[in-house]
């Protein structure tokens, strides 16, 4: 018998605008032949509103007793639910709250990550695999690590944002900059003209020939000791060659072409695996993790000077990366030979930097305004100049508090 109370709220202008529909016909007579009687059922109404009904009926339940939502969404109202009970716990331990995901987003990266989709699915069942863990005599959660991106302010003010004004967002999915940020940005600004998918290829086309001025630094996650990189040849993560016990941070220099992280997630789409082995420290007893893609132009030994002829044909190396991605993660094997060609064997440098760690800092140059987007789960945060975005890997405290999903 599922805990009680159990909540149960749905988003219903996500994806395809079938939540409604979906809810009516399977979610809530599944729940009612299990004898589960939600203590209430809500539809979002504006974006945020997911939280603050969580925060209304958080304040009328124990607050001691842990909490089944039944969420039907995508992953940007999972991204809101905790960013609003975050900020307004102001710093309190909030209780552990417990996720049925019905996916009804578009990209559902959380759900697939979780219950890797296959072609002999059944499309409505498949969708109820986690309200059925709820469900179950002995139901499972796993729980939820998060990244944490705080964004320093510098020291000239930047219009637009209030001088010294901390902006700060949690993720459950992807936190990113680079091209992933730009591609989120300007499909927003697409979105009045162009409401399909499209859109994002449209921005995508837009920003593939760009490079992005940075410097990064890499720390470790707690209990490591270094920094951790992928290594083809063993398939294992090793210790980064410039992290020691001694001196663990690891300074990488841009320009970059690629530049994202995720946390408990492999990947971001169904079939577009861009961090193959991001759900290694998920449920186990370990520390949280960032699991960091990176592309660096000058890592390919063809590329050793900065022009648009450069960047057009290096786009076009980043497309063949992305293609991996949607072959099973095949990108992380990838390397260059000695003329920058692409090889999947030998023993050239990597074509992405594969890396495991607790922290990324982000500190973008002042003249490229496109390196100052950070993507925290579709939402766009602007680092001001001078600033910087930090973004750590955070656990649950402990099993009474945080959030976890039935899986």
């Amino acid at each position: 018998m599922a805990p009680d109370p159990v909540l149960v709220v749905y988003n219903p202008v996500c994806g395809d605008r079938s939540a409604q529909a979906f809810f009516d016909a399977h979610v809530l007579p599944l729940l009612a032949q299990h004898g589960v009687a939600p203590a209430k059922v809500a539809t979002t109404e504006s974006p945020g509103h997911v939280g603050q009904l969580l925060v209304d009926f958080l304040a009328a339940a124990d607050p001691a007793a842990p909490l089944s939502v039944v969420l039907g969404s995508g992953d940007g109202t999972l991204h809101e639910l905790i960013n609003v009970l975050h900020k307004s716990a102001g710093g309190s331990a909030l209780p552990r709250i417990n996720v049925a995901l019905v996916p009804c987003g578009t990209a559902n990266a959380l759900y697939a990550a979780l219950f890797p989709p296959s072609p002999d699915d059944d499309p409505v069942q498949y969708r109820l695999r986690s309200v059925q863990q709820l469900l179950a005599p002995a139901p499972r959660t796993i729980p939820l690590n998060l990244a944490v991106a705080d964004i320093a302010p510098g020291p000239v003010a930047t219009p637009g944002v209030p001088r010294g004004a901390r902006q700060a967002a949690i993720s459950a999915v992807v936190a990113s900059t680079a091209l992933h940020a730009a591609i989120l940005h300007d499909s927003e600004a697409l979105r009045a003209t162009d409401p399909s998918m499209e859109r994002f290829k449209t921005a995508a086309r837009q920003n593939v020939t760009r490079w992005y001025a940075a410097h990064v630094k890499l720390y470790p996650r707690d209990g490591a000791g270094v920094v951790e990189v992928y290594d083809p040849a063993t398939g294992t993560f090793v210790p980064h060659e410039e992290s020691s016990e001694d001196e663990p941070i690891v300074d990488v220099g841009g320009p970059f072409a690629y530049f994202l992280s995720t946390v408990n997630v492999d990947r971001l789409e169904p079939a577009f695996r861009i961090t193959p082995r991001g759900k290694d420290v998920l449920g186990e007893k370990t520390t949280a993790a960032l699991d960091l893609v990176m592309i660096r132009p000058f890592r390919d030994p063809s590329v050793d000077m900065d022009s648009e002829e450069v960047r057009a044909a290096f786009a076009q190396k980043q497309m063949t990366v992305v293609g991996g991605a949607y072959q099973d993660g095949k990108h992380i094997d990838m390397r260059y030979d000695d003329d920058g060609k692409i090889v999947s064997e030998g023993t050239g440098p990597t074509v992405v930097e594969y890396i495991r760690c607790g922290r990324w800092v982000w500190e973008p140059d002042d003249i490229d305004e496109r390196a100052h987007f950070v993507c925290t789960d579709g939402d766009i945060l602007l680092i001001p100049k001078g600033g910087r975005a930090v973004c750590t890997a955070a656990a649950p405290m402990d099993a009474t508090t945080g959030f976890a999903v039935y899986a």
